[in-house]
């Protein structure tokens, strides 16, 4: 099977899957360039709650495809900050599964998701240093909301690798699983994110992002919306919400 981006939909998750394994899953041209029409369509499908993007086998992605590029790592770097902005706008949670190498593209890929799980092993590195680029002022910026100016330059001065107990103690990620265990965990908590109001969620994703010019607008959704009363009365009947709202066309 040629390089691409498999996606499938099931129980209200979409996941996406990095499928490059003979190159660790580096992202070639084709790919980075694929990303943001897919997620388009998987934003606007209303069965579609939640995301999950992930590798295909041991490991998540090892970044770009550097041969696939006619213009070299700088072509590379535009293709990718394109795909992260896409990936960061996705309205609905996203969620990084990660297994193995987790660098350069891919760091930026999973920092740009909402959450990131990842599998005892996996080993994270954010390496323009090697190839003596500079990091954009975008991906830099998110990468320091993540994990604090500090552990940013030690990953953007040196280029090494951390291992996925220093990623959770910095913060780069918010779980780390036992091996084996990874698949389990993510389609368990899919299932509490696709559960639980999507109204709730899509404000706090813009909010938390910085959006706060947009408090009206989610005050008024909240009141026209159905949500809170649902929620309200679920409570008081000992019983799982039926949440209704969805982000209007």
């Amino acid at each position: 099977m040629e390089p691409q981006l498999l996606h499938t939909v099931a129980d209200s998750v979409a996941t996406v899957v990095i499928h490059h394994p003979g190159k660790l899953n580096a992202m070639t041209a084709a790919m980075w360039a694929s990303l943001p029409p897919l997620l388009d369509e998987l934003a606007a499908a209303t069965e579609v709650r939640a995301l999950v993007l992930t590798g295909e086998g041991g490991t998540f992605c090892s970044g770009a495809d550097i041969s696939t590029l006619r213009a070299g790592p700088e072509e590379a770097q535009g293709l990718a900050v394109r795909a992260e902005e896409a990936l960061a706008a996705f309205p609905k949670p996203t969620l990084a599964a990660i297994r193995g190498h987790c660098v350069g593209g891919g760091s930026q890929l999973a920092a740009a998701c909402d959450l990131r799980f990842a599998e005892e092993g996996s080993l994270f590195g954010v390496t323009p240093a090697r190839l003596g680029i500079v990091y954009p002022a975008s991906s830099t910026r998110r990468l320091v909301s993540l994990v604090g100016p500090a552990t940013a330059k030690y990953l953007l001065f040196s280029g090494e690798l951390i291992d996925a107990e220093r990623a959770l103690r910095t913060g780069l990620v918010d779980e780390v699983l036992p091996e084996g265990r990874l698949a389990e965990r993510v389609a368990e908590f899919s299932g509490i994110l696709v559960s639980r109001s999507q109204l709730t969620q899509a404000a706090a994703k813009e909010f938390a992002d910085g959006r706060t010019d947009r408090d009206a607008y989610w005050t008024k959704q909240a009141r026209a919306g159905a949500d809170t009363a649902e929620g309200v009365a679920a409570f008081l009947e000992r019983r799982r919400p039926r949440f209704t709202w969805t982000a209007p066309a």
